[in-house]
């Protein structure tokens, strides 16, 4: 896809303001060194995001001699952005103001039954109202809502092409999603979100390769190549979940057998245990979180049924990670999104094992396997990274006389 000189000077308006971001208070010169721009460019781009109000000046840096350096840092009071998870089983959103300080979070949860799309809007919508509320901020501060939905996503049309868990097949979610909020939208999925919030804030900041495995009810892999995320010729890229990890395996969403999903996504953690042990009070019919909780906890207390349900799932989500060193090379790979987060170290320490069983030595000599270390909920952040490139973008299209309107924008 050809990129426009507005492309350009949106992804380099981005870049300074995520290193501004990432390294407030900081110098022009600093960012000059930090993205690689010129100086005179540099400067240029602050000034418009000064005139945007999304950043201040804030005083001068210690000089120990000549001109002391401007010193400019993230108007956090600026503007409000609202990043939402939509996972299988809940909806959770975070408002953050534009240091990417969590002010606020909601929860809607999703029961058996409710994945429609017009049930999950109005769960979207709920959560996104609730959230605004709680922070206590005026609704107009809003500058967007990113919105990362499971599966396959078409952010130009705003349509969720195809979604295996919950059977989507084009669903319009854009339009579904703008009868009910009234703030500008842009949709992405968690594979994305998760790999801009640790390329931002977690374990892929500063490195060149890096890929995420995203461990929930889905599985997948986001990939960060040359230091960007890398998104593939049709927006596709990182559907690692659907790659075949056994022949005749079991049955995916998908349609086919045997994909590392049906292994390593909670639903398949509770068939292992179930084929282990059908009787166990660890699992918990139609309940994932209730049983992946429990899971960790007997994990915690070395009970044997738990501890050979975490070495299987391991055994499998190791096998396929290998996969992954072998064919990218990355200088990290971080588990990431609930399962990862609940079942932590005693899983990375498994995985580790059965990579190392697996994997070629240079590549995984060169290659770090780590938890997300980022606090709060990753896709959140993510999605809410997706708001502000839009807005910018949108700042970009009025700066450059488009004249095209933030409802025009919001699958941008």
């Amino acid at each position: 896809m050809k990129r426009t000189s507005r492309d350009i000077r949106t992804a380099n308006r981005y870049e300074v303001l995520r290193q501004i971001i990432a390294e407030s208070p900081t110098s022009r010169q600093k960012l000059a060194a930090a993205t690689g721009l010129s100086l005179a460019t540099v400067a240029t781009l602050v000034g418009e995001l000064l005139e945007l109000r999304m950043i201040t000046e804030v005083g001068f840096e210690d000089s120990a001699g000549g001109r002391p350096r401007g010193l400019i840092a993230v108007n956090t009071a600026g503007g409000a952005l609202v990043g939402v998870d939509v996972a299988e089983t809940y909806v959770h959103a975070e408002l953050f103001d534009l240091a990417l300080n969590v002010l606020a979070r909601a929860d809607e949860e999703l029961r058996p039954g409710e994945s429609g799309p017009e049930q999950v809007a109005g769960h979207v919508a709920a959560a996104v109202g609730s959230v605004v509320a709680r922070a206590g901020i005026d609704a107009a501060r809003v500058l967007g809502v990113g919105v990362s939905v499971p599966g396959q996503i078409d952010r130009d049309r705003g349509v969720a092409e195809y979604a295996a868990n919950w059977d989507w097949h084009d669903v319009p979610l854009l339009d579904l999603l703008a009868e009910r909020v009234a703030h500008p939208l842009y949709l992405d999925n968690p594979l994305r979100a998760c790999t801009v919030a640790e390329l931002w804030f977690g374990a892929a900041r500063g490195r060149g390769d890096a890929v995420v495995v995203n461990l929930g009810t889905g599985v997948g892999a986001g990939l960060a190549l040359g230091g960007g995320l890398h998104r593939g010729v049709s927006d596709s890229a990182g559907e690692w979940g659907h790659t075949t990890l056994v022949l005749d395996g079991r049955l995916c969403h998908c349609g086919n057998h045997g994909c590392v999903e049906t292994y390593v996504g909670a639903p398949g953690i509770m068939r292992n245990l179930g084929e282990l042990d059908p009787d166990s009070a660890l699992l918990h019919p139609g309940d994932q979180t209730a049983t992946v909780d429990a899971l960790a906890a007997a994990v915690t207390a070395d009970d044997p049924v738990a501890l050979s349900v975490l070495r299987d799932t391991a055994r499998y989500l190791g096998a396929g990670i290998a996969d992954l060193i072998n064919l990218l090379n990355p200088e990290v790979v971080v588990l990431s999104s609930w399962v990862a987060s609940r079942l932590g170290a005693p899983l990375l320490g498994e995985v580790r094992a059965a990579v190392a069983r697996h994997a070629l030595r240079r590549p995984l000599a060169a290659t770090e396997i780590v938890l997300s270390p980022i606090p709060t909920d990753p896709v959140s952040l993510g999605a809410a990274t997706f708001a502000l490139e839009g807005t910018l973008r949108s700042a970009g299209g009025r700066r450059d006389g488009a004249g095209r309107t933030a409802t025009a924008l919001r699958a941008t």
